[in-house]
Formats: structure tokens, C-alpha cells, sequence
């Protein structure tokens, strides 16, 4: 008997189980000479998604779940745990996700809950002198900084199901990143996006929606510093208001100081309508449930807790946010065959449907697509159309330096 989880929607045009109309992951990305460009990922030209391919690649999973996972022998005969630190607001892992894990590996996880990376990547750093953790869970940009402070160990690909992943995921541009000194470090666990999250009845907004949005005076915001930042220096950027494009502070500081100083200066002209600032999902819902927000920048799975009081998820003209999410090997890990075992079962159909159903976002693993829930596919389509998936901008790679310039900038704006 299938387990049936509510998951995210996937992006390429594909219909469910019953005929309603879903979308799948995105597409690898290339370049004009059909090699991945990994500085230039995140830009427009590489952000477009090919329907058609991924339709192909998802039609490989539809209607079978992928081949059950052969659990190693070492992995079960040693502690058959797992210390698993990932994202904090997500109570489904613990009570649906996990419980099935251990029931089809016999593995249990031990699971601490974290509000954001920054605090994740701090954990890290004590846990490689303390021990502790195994396995953490980032997003793709993350992994440079954080094999560059010495924290990731590699995972042996003989030991995972890497053809379970959907095209795009694990493969072509998002490959190359994932491999830094051409070693697997991290594999995807899900995907989704961060955009406007509005109360319908009272949210100001232009036509058609912008990011500029969020600095509408006659708007309360609710937003992630660094991400609010982001949003003013790629709305000055679509006016045409900036010297030179958003992206080029991603890979070099010198342009990063220039380009983020007048979207910090903007910002804090604009920072009255702010009613709160938060991190993690927990924080991003009270903003709006106790402090009244009409509009904030959030990931998909606050606008889909709050669907049903008043509130819808909308993408801006200028391109919603979108983060891919997944797994790393910490480099002291002791429980490391059991980590490869939680990392396949997430890649199965049944694991990729769960780990999405729990974040409300999108699955990575062929065959998910069979146990989606069609109220998610409903909330996503909404959203996102074919134009809208076009525009979606990635989260570029962002080095340590960067990282630490970010939050200097981040916390002037709190404090300004």
C-alpha cells in the first residue's frame, strides 16, 4: 500500500494520478556552448524552465514507484542511528517522515531542529571539533562556504540512487555545484521558492505584482533582512536605477559593496512599513498572524499555511526567489552508512514525497508526482504559471566572504 503524502507541486506540465494538472523540477542549466556556467546560474538566460524536457525526465517515474532501496548490512549491524540536524517549523519530519524512514530501514534519526543556516553552519563548526552530527541539511548556494571552512565530507556515490533524482536536480549545473573539488558534497532533498505572500483584501499591490511591493508604505511588511535587501537591489536593477547589474556583486566584492550600499540605503527609507522580521517559517507566519503584516517575502510553504485565512502567494514581475535545498555529509560524521541510507530513501518516491510534503514544497525524486495531494498542486499552479516559472531567480553561489558581508549588511538594516 503506497503512502500518500501532500507535496509540492511539480514543474513541467504532467497530470496527477487523477487528471488534474501538476508541474515537475527544473531543467539543467546551460550555457550558449551547452556546458554549465556556475557563475552565471542564477541570471535570466540560464533561469528559463524546458517543460518538455522534464516532462520526459518525470514521465520516467509516473505511475511506478522507484525501486525499493537495498539497505546495507553494515549500516543496519552498527548503532542504526542517525544525528540529523535540519530546519526548525516543520513538525510533519518528526511525526510522519521519519517514523516511515525507521520503519523501512529500521534506522532511527535523531533529528535537532535549527531556525536557519546561519545557525546551522555555527553548529556545524562545533560539532567538526565535538562531533554530534552527521548529516545537516542547506541550500545549494551554502556548499562552497561551507566546504571551504572544512566541514563537508563526500558522499560515495556507489552507495546512493543517484538516477532516482528528477533532470536538473542532481545532474548538469546543479551537478557541478554540487561537487566542489569534483567530490559529491551535497544532494538535493526538495526545492521551492520564496515570493509575496499577501492578504487579499488589504495588501497594496502594483500591476502587475512587484517586489517594489514590499516598500510600499501603505503596506506592513513582514521579510528576511538579507532577503528584503536582495529584493530592493534586484527591483532598482529591473528600473534601470543601478550602475551596473545585481548579479555581478555575487562574484566580485568590490561591486557587492557598491550595489548592496544603495540597496541598504533605499531600504532603510523604506524600513517603517516593517511589522517583523524572521528567519525560519515559525516567525514568518507570526508576522502575520499576530502582527498584522498585509504583505511579506516568504517561502511557499508560509503562503500555504495561510491559504484558507485570507492570504494568497503571488509571484512578482520581476521573478520569485527559488532555493534548492539538500543534504551534506558533516567530514567527522560517525554514522556514515546510515547517512547514505537516509539520503536514498529520500531520493525514492515515497521519501522525496514526504520530505516535500513536510516543507510544502516540491519533491526531487522520480515517481512523487503519484502521491501528490491536489490541494498543493492546486496553490502552486495558482502561482505559477508558465511565465512566472521562467522569470524564477536562483539563489546564486555565495562564497564565506560574501556570506560575512551579507549579515554585516543585514544587521545594519535591523538596526538602522
Amino acid at each position: 500500500m503506497k503512502t500518500e503524502f501532500a507535496i509540492g507541486a511539480n514543474r513541467a506540465t504532467n497530470t496527477d494520478k487523477i487528471g488534474r494538472v501538476v508541474r515537475s523540477a527544473f531543467r539543467p542549466l546551460h550555457s550558449a556552448t551547452g556546458r554549465p556556467e556556475m557563475g552565471s546560474y542564477m541570471t535570466k538566460s540560464y533561469s528559463t524552465l524546458d517543460r518538455r524536457t522534464l516532462l520526459k525526465g518525470t514521465a520516467l517515474g509516473i505511475g511506478a514507484l522507484a525501486a525499493p532501496a537495498l539497505i546495507s548490512r553494515k549500516a543496519l549491524a552498527s548503532s542504526g542511528e542517525l544525528n540529523f540536524t535540519g530546519w526548525a517549523g516543520y513538525p510533519a519530519l518528526a511525526e510522519k517522515v521519519f517514523p516511515a524512514f525507521e520503519a523501512a530501514t529500521g534506522i532511527k534519526v535523531n533529528f535537532k531542529e535549527l531556525p536557519d543556516q546561519d545557525t546551522m553552519f555555527a553548529e556545524g563548526k562545533v560539532a567538526l571539533e565535538a562531533g554530534g552530527i552527521d548529516v545537516i541539511e542547506p541550500t545549494i548556494d551554502r556548499v562552497g562556504a561551507w566546504d571551504s571552512n572544512g566541514l563537508l565530507g563526500a558522499f560515495d556515490e556507489s552507495k546512493l540512487a543517484m538516477d532516482n533524482y528528477l533532470p536538473g536536480l542532481a545532474d548538469g549545473a546543479a551537478g557541478e555545484r554540487s561537487r566542489p573539488g569534483g567530490q559529491l558534497k551535497y544532494v538535493p532533498s526538495n526545492w521551492g521558492t520564496e515570493s509575496l505572500v499577501v492578504n487579499t483584501a488589504d495588501a497594496k499591490l502594483s500591476t502587475p505584482p512587484s517586489l517594489g511591493d514590499l516598500f510600499n508604505p501603505e503596506n506592513q511588511a513582514v521579510v528576511r533582512p538579507h532577503s528584503a535587501l536582495a529584493a530592493m537591489g534586484r527591483w532598482l536593477d529591473a528600473q534601470g536605477k543601478l550602475p551596473r547589474p545585481w548579479m555581478d556583486g555575487y562574484t566580485d566584492m568590490a561591486a557587492m559593496a557598491e550595489l548592496w550600499d544603495i540597496a541598504l540605503a533605499e531600504a532603510v527609507k523604506a524600513k517603517g512599513n516593517v511589522v517583523q522580521w524572521w528567519s525560519g517559517e515559525n516567525e514568518a507566519n507570526a508576522g502575520f498572524t499576530a502582527n498584522g503584516a498585509t504583505i511579506g517575502l516568504c517561502w511557499d510553504s508560509t503562503g500555504f499555511n495561510l491559504r484558507n485565512d485570507g492570504f494568497a502567494y503571488v509571484a512578482p514581475v520581476e521573478g520569485a526567489f527559488a532555493w534548492h535545498q539538500g543534504f551534506v555529509l558533516m567530514k567527522n560524521a560517525t554514522n556514515v552508512d546510515q547517512a547514505h541510507e537516509f539520503v536514498k530513501w529520500v531520493s525514492t518516491a515515497e521519501g522525496a514525497a514526504g520530505w516535500a510534503s513536510a516543507f510544502s514544497s516540491n519533491p526531487v525524486g522520480k515517481g512523487a508526482a503519484e502521491l501528490m495531494n491536489p490541494d498543493v498542486a492546486a496553490y502552486y499552479n495558482g502561482t505559477f504559471n508558465d511565465e512566472a516559472l521562467s522569470k524564477l531567480w536562483w539563489w546564486p553561489d555565495q562564497s564565506a566572504e560574501f556570506l560575512a558581508k551579507r549579515a554585516e549588511y543585514a544587521d545594519k538594516y535591523k538596526a538602522a
